[in-house]
């Protein structure tokens, strides 16, 4: 959601590492929840990455005033600390 949200900025430019970010995070998100619900021998390996995606993506997104960015930097904060909880 934010990273369609973040190209619909007038300063797309401005939004670029957050849209990168996003990117980021989603795709690992993904694939930390297949792995997880295959219950692969590399889950926590690949949970303790999305954990820092994702709290990279929401330091990033925090830095925005908008409200799709704050949202989302909630919501990787939040996905940060369950992915890391995974891993012990």
């Amino acid at each position: 959601n934010c990273f369609a949200a973040c190209l619909k900025e007038e300063d797309v430019k401005m939004m670029a590492r957050c849209i990168a970010m996003d990117a980021d995070c989603a795709a690992i998100c993904q694939l930390a929840a297949g792995v997880m619900a295959r219950d692969s021998a590399h889950a926590k390996a690949v949970c303790a990455l999305c954990a820092d995606i994702c709290k990279a993506c929401g330091d990033e997104c925090a830095k925005h005033t908008a409200t799709h960015c704050q949202a989302c930097a909630k919501a990787c904060h939040a996905c940060a600390a369950a992915c890391l909880a995974m891993t012990h």
